[in-house]
């Protein structure tokens, strides 16, 4: 018997007959003009993330200051309560971007093919604008961190081109949901 997929994309299909795991996903906003109330980036992550099945684990919203980023997300990696971080804003080339700056040094992993994927994708959108972006992602300590602009479009191309499908248990022929149990095989971190 076949089993039942959808077709996705080139290289990809959802299998219909797999199990959906539910992941637990916190959102960072990262500005110094928006409010909860009007973070639209990060509602929409927060919705399109439960329409998908997943848990909204947190939703946090950190100035533009690298202490703060750092500190929110090594709360939330600490905390044991996520298994995903999306951060929003804080990318771009201004003074005020600090967000890889923030990140970067926490990763034990980056996974580089983030940031080409969602610059093939955004590319489409935007055209050569995608140049502004600093999008990137990795993993802290088992835990994978996806950094995207702070736009609506960018969020969107992100989250329902590229970061739904990878959560997602079902996508074959692989998707990171499988490996979460193993990311932390063999990490030795520095206690002192």
């Amino acid at each position: 018997m076949i089993p039942e997929a959808v077709s996705l994309a080139p290289g990809g299909e959802l299998r219909e007959d797999l199990p959906f795991k539910p992941v637990r996903i916190a959102v960072i906003t990262v500005s110094d003009t928006r409010t909860i109330e009007t973070d639209t980036s990060g509602a929409l992550l927060a919705k399109r993330l439960q329409a998908d099945g997943h848990i909204l684990a947190d939703r946090l919203l950190v100035k533009d200051d690298v202490r703060e980023i750092r500190a929110a997300v090594t709360r939330l990696v600490e905390s044991g309560a996520v298994d995903v971080i999306l951060t929003t804003g804080g990318t771009g080339l201004t003074g005020r971007d600090v967000t890889p700056e923030a990140i970067e040094p926490l990763l034990d992993k980056r996974i580089e093919g983030f940031s080409t994927i969602f610059h093939l994708v955004s590319y489409e959108m935007v055209g050569l604008s995608t140049l502004q972006s600093r999008a990137l992602a990795g993993l802290i300590q088992g835990v994978i961190v996806f950094c995207m602009p702070g736009s609506n479009g960018a969020c969107k191309d992100g989250w329902d081109k590229i970061i739904r499908w990878q959560l997602d248990s079902r996508h074959m022929p692989c998707n990171m949901v499988e490996l979460m149990p193993r990311f932390n095989e063999h990490m030795v971190h520095d206690c002192a």
